[in-house]
């Protein structure tokens, strides 16, 4: 039932911007029709206006056309690990963690920090979020891969120009709708401390817990529960939807269809950089897609990196 209104919400919500898009189509063809008849400067010009807006609402339509995958309409976990590199590597994944919790705030979806290992100076070592909302999979699954910035470290006193990596690992969340087994005898359970800034739920007992697959050397691990049992709980759905992904992509491969593009995170292998000197560009090395304004991105503004993305898959599916 649960997956059912799930599916209606979204097809609810793709009839009313269908209806607005068309409303605002025929809305624009009479004010453009008033302006003919009484050419009128004024009515020209918000006809114009109104043109962007419809485009734009159009455009957001036909991204959502793309995502037609099992679970691109799902809620998405996303996993950051900083690269070699210490303190540079860790605040270079600090700054995608922002990043991401933007991207979810500026489109409406819910994030909660799952797991989190502070670096020793500055950032995060690794950290897992849960991003809750219509399409957040299908959306963040484009950022799957190795991710590299080029910058005057500020942590260098002689103003060098430093090189990070980090590796992000997008996966979809997945309900009981799907049938994924863990045998109690496959699962190794470790609880530990939980580390991190702190938080109203962060506390001095061993309630974080730490899955590992023992067949596959899955390893997921959540710490911001406020019981051990609750966090376990949600640590075995995150460990559910993982072999879930791990299945597809095994699938995929075996049909030799485009797979998912998660890479080996091998250093040297990013799938899109952002240089803030010498000069000023991101760009996505998959697509060639440039955008020449590296804080709007790391602000959250993934929106043109994403869509291109996506099209381009599209395109590469349709060959």
């Amino acid at each position: 039932m649960q997956s059912l209104n799930q599916e209606k919400a979204i097809l609810e919500k793709s009839v009313i911007d269908w209806k607005h898009l068309h409303q605002k189509v025929e809305d624009a063809l009479v004010l453009l029709s008033m302006a003919l008849e009484l050419e009128d400067e004024d009515s020209f010009t918000e006809v114009k206006s109104e043109e962007k807006e419809i485009i734009k609402i159009y455009e957001s339509l036909e991204l959502k056309s793309f995502l037609s995958g099992e679970t691109d309409s799902n809620g998405a976990y996303i996993s950051i690990n900083s690269g070699a590199g210490g303190t540079e590597a860790c605040d270079w994944a600090g700054m995608l963690l922002r990043m991401y919790k933007r991207y979810a705030d500026k489109n409406g979806f819910k994030v909660e920090v799952m797991s989190v290992t502070s670096g020793e100076e500055a950032g995060v070592k690794s950290v897992t979020l849960s991003i809750s909302g219509p399409y957040a999979y299908g959306y963040l699954k484009a950022e799957t891969g190795v991710h590299r910035l080029v910058r005057i470290s500020p942590f260098d006193s002689s103003a060098r120009r430093h090189t990070s990596f980090a590796s992000v690992f997008a996966w979809p969340e997945v309900d009981d709708s799907i049938d994924i087994e863990i045998k109690e005898e496959e699962i190794r359970v470790d609880t530990y401390r939980a580390s991190g800034a702190g938080g109203q739920h962060i506390n001095t007992t061993d309630s974080a817990v730490r899955i590992t697959h023992l067949p596959t050397n899955v390893v997921v691990q959540c710490q911001n529960q406020r019981s051990q049992h609750a966090n376990k709980d949600k640590a075995l759905k995150m460990l559910k939807a993982a072999l879930y992904e791990r299945e597809v992509e095994r699938r995929n491969a075996e049909k030799n269809e485009l797979n998912s593009e998660k890479k080996a995170n091998e250093w040297g292998s990013q799938i899109r950089s952002y240089v803030l000197h010498p000069y000023q560009m991101v760009k996505d090395h998959r697509t060639n897609h440039e955008v020449s304004k590296p804080d709007t991105v790391l602000d959250g503004d993934l929106s043109s990196l994403i869509e291109t993305y996506l099209k381009h898959s599209k395109e590469m599916m349709n060959e």
